[in-house]
This record gives C-alpha cells, sequence and structure tokens, in this order.
C-alpha cells in the first residue's frame, strides 16, 4: 500500500483546525481514558496508523498491553472500570453512528458519571479521533516506521 498524501503537508490550515481540537481534547480529557478513546475508535474505523501510534502512545503513557488488547473486546472483558466502560460504549456509539444516533439510556449512563461539560469533552474527543482516523484511512497513512 502506497501513501496517497500527507493531509498536513497540502492542507495545513484545515489539518491545524483538526490538531486544536486534538489539543483541546488532551486539555479537558483524563490522559488515560482519552488514550483508550483513541485506540478504541481507530480500532473500531479500521485504521491501522491510528491503532498504531495511539497505542504506542497509551504504553509510554503506562497503560498495559494487557488492556490495550483487551479494548477489542472490551464489553467482555474484565479490566475496565464502569467509567470506562461508559466511555467505550459512547466512543462505539459515536464513531458507529447511524439513523438512530447515540440511545438515550447511553447518554444518561454518561450524564449520571460526568457533568454536561465532561460528556461533551468526551464526544469532542470521540469525534477529534473520528476525524484523525478518516484521514488516516483516505490517505493511507502508514505507521511511521514502516
Amino acid at each position: 500500500m502506497k501513501e496517497r498524501m500527507r493531509m498536513e503537508k497540502v492542507a495545513p490550515g484545515g489539518y491545524r483546525k483538526v490538531f486544536e481540537l486534538h489539543t483541546y481534547s488532551q486539555e479537558n480529557v483524563d490522559p488515560a481514558l482519552l488514550e483508550l478513546i483513541k485506540v478504541r475508535a481507530s480500532m473500531v474505523n479500521g485504521c491501522a496508523f491510528c491503532v498504531d501510534m495511539h497505542s504506542a502512545d497509551a504504553i509510554k503513557a503506562g497503560e498495559t498491553p494487557r488492556r490495550l488488547f483487551a479494548l477489542s473486546a472490551w464489553r467482555e472483558s474484565p479490566f475496565f472500570s464502569e467509567q470506562e466502560r461508559v466511555a467505550l460504549a459512547l466512543t462505539d456509539a459515536v464513531t458507529k453512528i447511524g439513523e438512530d444516533g447515540v440511545p438515550d439510556q447511553l447518554w444518561d449512563e454518561a450524564r449520571a458519571i460526568w457533568s454536561e461539560k465532561e460528556v461533551a469533552d468526551l464526544v469532542m474527543a470521540i469525534i477529534m479521533i473520528n476525524a484523525f482516523n478518516r484521514i488516516a484511512i483516505t490517505t493511507r497513512r502508514l505507521p511511521e516506521d514502516v
């Protein structure tokens, strides 16, 4: 597979705007939870570049490989807290969004755990990684050491 382009070089202004959302997410979402969100959404979207990059970032930040591998089957895995499970369910729902959107029950579960602002920040983080996934998949971005 050959990379098609580097979006950050071809459209730096637009890419910078998406990166601003990444910076916002880093400033407003728990770092460990943010890494789980980034890896999970990247898995759901099938973004090899992002799975590779964010898994490495998560391990550097102290995440265990066991939990990262378990993200592919997080619903059946005993390794995640209730808070992480709701964040992962929200990640899946926003990433796979369809006609029915995010279920009310899931939204209510998130709001029972987090404030309105915190839920908004989680949704923005999920939107951010989905945007980067779509950029990387569309342009066939390869992991850095390939």
